[in-house]
């Protein structure tokens, strides 16, 4: 079987490469916006009862599952390079945000500031923490997502969307939440025995998302193969 027969990258030019360039911009922007998001509301957990098992998990874990569909997307469409550099821009952009964070934090609050320098010590104070913890995972994570994605794209010729999505998603997903856990527990953010529970949460609620968006990166991908007039795993480079 030829692995690369589901056809080479579709050169854009004009209206159709200005049009791809905006989806990846608005995808990208997606994707660090979701990130970012995920660093800054981690410390709040919730308790979500689905149908009498509760899952115990940080509020960071709502936009996070939606940096991977995006990636799938990018991926399927734009290619690893594309989707690898979105990677890239998420980790700079989150350093930055720490980095603003940081000097606000520096900074002493006036007496009649509505948030005090406590407040927000409280908040985000230990932000530091969650995106060395976070970023750590983060990298190892999408990473593998990217490969592992491009992996089943080679295998199985270009086909089977719904397999290369499910099987690079889940296994970065359990790595990521490992990862994390790991990392806040060994720094205290988190105790040793709240470890095993918020992990088994963490890998069930993720497999639910990963499985959950399949028809979404379906509809995604399907909408933008119609519009760029794509054959089934073709790219696109601009």
């Amino acid at each position: 079987m030829n692995l690369l027969s589901y056809s080479s990258p579709k050169i854009l030019d004009g209206k159709d490469k200005e049009f791809a360039i905006i989806v990846f911009v608005v995808l990208a922007g997606m994707f660090i916006a979701s990130l970012i998001s995920c660093n800054l509301i981690f410390r709040k957990f919730f308790i979500w009862d689905l149908g009498g098992f509760a899952f115990e998990q940080s509020v960071g874990l709502l936009p996070y599952p939606l940096t991977f569909l995006v990636t799938d997307v990018i991926s399927e469409i734009y290619g690893k390079k594309k989707a690898n550099l979105v990677v890239v821009s998420g980790l700079f952009a989150s350093f930055f945000v720490l980095l603003i964070v940081s000097v606000a934090g520096a900074v002493e609050a006036t007496v009649w500031s509505p948030v005090s320098d406590v407040d927000f010590d409280h908040v985000f104070g230990q932000t530091a923490v969650a995106v060395g913890a976070s970023m750590a995972a983060y990298l190892l994570a999408q990473f593998i997502d990217v490969r592992i994605f491009h992996f089943w794209k080679r295998v199985t010729d270009g086909k089977h969307l719904w397999l290369r999505n499910n099987l690079s998603t889940i296994p970065s997903q359990v790595v990521d939440t490992s990862a994390v856990l790991v990392l806040l527990c060994a720094v205290g953010e988190l105790g040793w025995d709240r470890f095993g529970t918020l992990l088994v949460n963490g890998v069930l609620f993720k497999s639910l998302v990963a499985a959950a968006d399949t028809p979404l990166i379906y509809v995604c991908a399907g909408w933008m193969r119609r519009r760029f007039d794509l054959l089934e795993g073709q790219e696109i480079e601009f």
